[in-house]
């Protein structure tokens, strides 16, 4: 059995080991008694995939936690009833759970900052669906109570991508990461490492797991044209443009890391090497996402005063958002739509779609008077 993905204090007569919903024919494909180590088992299955690990954890952490303190009930124990329960709460949750007085860890701890919107509620139930379906499937619950769950269409199309930054908030980031002190060894490492994960990030359109596994040996010159080899979700493989002020940063990246400008047939040195500059270790995903919420937020001090409503903006991005960024920046330059998709590795032009501004800011321009 993996180590316990998640540390709740859960009483022993809710921990699911007499759920209701427990399968008690057939053998069960986990190694696990209660609903905690089943639990445990499945997010396990995504320690390969940080970002997407701890999402998956803080869903499953947030129903457990309502399941025994609202309902009194053993996850393994949960109805459909019960699920549209949660549904609910998820949008509107109540002070007691949203309190600032509240501890940010443990099991007592403050799961909200504020309701989900109706397409958070969305991703959060799918979440949580795929969960009771690997149970299922592993023989350790009988039924998926959210398999009755409603699959009716909307009508709707999906909305605009808005997690990005617009190309005079993106500007300012680099330009303030230009006034950091550089003074100590310290400080200019921070500052080269800072520096070269926002251009890649940006340049490339990556996600963070991907970028924490790209070496050197994935970097590739044909027909004149530098490009770098993805290995992404699902073990898609794909090929990612990478222009001449991008591979001009990188050069500058591994000259200060002591590495030559030109790249040899068998170096295998990271893209993005270890905090301890490391040229054989890896910059974790974990570690790329840290990294950039400080830059962001630091850069969102420093613009609040001037531009209160960019300062929040940052305040909320991730490094998802560089990717979000990177494709609506490629947009707005006129890139063809079936080229960022390929950069994007999408599987639907209709995603990509999503990341089309430049006509709003035209319809704008047009309408509202000087």
């Amino acid at each position: 059995m993996p180590r316990r993905a998640i540390e709740l204090a859960i009483p022993e007569l809710l921990d699911g080991r007499d759920g209701s919903n427990r399968s008690r024919s057939g053998p069960c494909q986990l190694n696990a008694s209660n609903d905690i180590e089943a639990v445990s088992a499945w997010l396990a299955e995504y320690a390969d995939t940080p970002h997407t690990l701890r999402s998956y954890r803080k869903e499953v952490e947030r129903l457990l936690l309502w399941a025994t303190r609202a309902r009194g009930k053993a996850l393994s124990s949960l109805t459909r009833e019960d699920l549209l329960a949660y549904e609910t709460f998820l949008a509107d949750p109540g002070a007691e759970w949203m309190s600032r007085d509240l501890p940010r860890h443990g099991s007592n701890r403050r799961l909200f900052e504020r309701g989900l919107s109706a397409g958070s509620v969305r991703h959060a139930m799918g979440i949580v669906s795929g969960l009771f379906g690997y149970l299922v499937a592993a023989g350790y619950l009988a039924g998926n109570p959210l398999a009755l769950r409603s699959r009716r269409k909307t009508g709707r199309k999906p909305a605009r991508v808005e997690r990005y930054l617009d190309h005079g908030t993106w500007q300012f980031v680099l330009d303030f990461v230009e006034s950091w002190p550089q003074a100590t060894a310290r400080d200019r490492q921070n500052y080269e490492r800072v520096r070269w994960v926002l251009r890649l990030l940006h340049g490339t359109g990556l996600r963070a797991s991907e970028a924490a596994k790209a070496r050197a040996t994935d970097v590739m010159f044909r027909r004149g044209n530098w490009w770098l080899r993805v290995v992404g979700k699902g073990d898609v493989e794909g090929d990612v443009p990478v222009g001449a002020e991008l591979m001009q940063a990188y050069s500058r990246y591994r000259e200060f890391h002591g590495l030559p400008s030109v790249i040899a047939p068998d170096d295998t040195s990271p893209l993005l090497m270890s905090i301890t500059g490391n040229r054989e270790a890896c910059l974790t995903s974990a570690a790329i996402y840290l990294i950039v919420k400080d830059v962001f937020q630091r850069a969102a001090e420093a613009r609040n005063a001037v531009d209160p409503a960019a300062a929040a903006v940052l305040r909320r991005a991730s490094t998802h958002w560089l990717r979000h960024t990177a494709a609506t920046h490629q947009a707005d330059a006129g890139t063809d739509l079936r080229f960022i998709q390929k950069n994007l590795r999408h599987a639907s032009l209709e995603t990509t779609a999503l990341y089309l501004h430049a006509e709003d800011d035209r319809r704008h321009r047009a309408t509202v008077l000087p």
